[in-house]
């Protein structure tokens, strides 16, 4: 997320010694795309973390967790290699490798493979929120992501135009998932 607010840092330098002719909001728009990205890895990292220690002992193992699959080759591994987890850290980023934990419903099935909490719930309460409204505005900003990264950010009715952004929109998106996330990690 450094990295993230960094490129609303440059926005906002080059503003000051540019001129409006100059269209710097290319850079708003990979805040948004890289604050989506940001959010994915850690969700993808604290589930993988959270399985583990699932598996380890150290957490209590969710049905989800119980149901996880798991190729046979990881099967004949694991019990070649009793009291080892790399094989389990290799199925679940191979089975994850492939998958966008974006959406709040994705997200939601992730964190049930470690966490018993009623995740959007939890993370309503904490940012004074409904579920509808965190999970509305979520979707919102993965939405638009979306249309960033897959349509160019363009009109559809005028495919020379694209969408208009400003800096206020990035920064809300990004303290908007750094606050989920951030909530997220002390609900589970």
């Amino acid at each position: 997320m450094e990295r993230v607010r960094a490129l609303g840092g440059l926005y906002q330098a080059f503003g000051q010694l540019t001129t409006p002719a100059v269209d710097l909001t290319d850079l708003l728009r990979a805040q948004i795309v890289l604050a989506v990205s940001a959010m994915d890895l850690y969700i993808h990292e604290i589930t993988r973390i959270g399985m583990l220690e699932g598996y380890d002992g150290k957490r209590p193992q969710t049905n989800a967790f119980s149901r996880f699959q798991i190729a046979m080759d990881a099967v004949v591994e694991a019990i070649a290699r009793p009291g080892r987890n790399e094989w389990l850290e290799a199925e679940i980023r191979e089975k994850h490798g492939y998958q966008a934990f974006q959406h709040p419903d994705k997200i939601a099935d992730a964190v049930r493979l470690f966490s018993l909490c009623e995740l959007w719930p939890s993370v309503a309460a904490k940012l004074n929120l409904t579920v509808q409204e965190v999970k509305a505005q979520l979707l919102a900003i993965v939405n638009r992501r979306n249309q960033i990264a897959h349509e160019a950010d363009l009109m559809p009715n005028d495919p020379t135009t694209r969408w208009s952004i400003s800096d206020a929109d990035a920064e809300e998106a990004v303290n908007f998932i750094e606050e989920v996330c951030e909530a997220i990690d002390v609900v589970v």
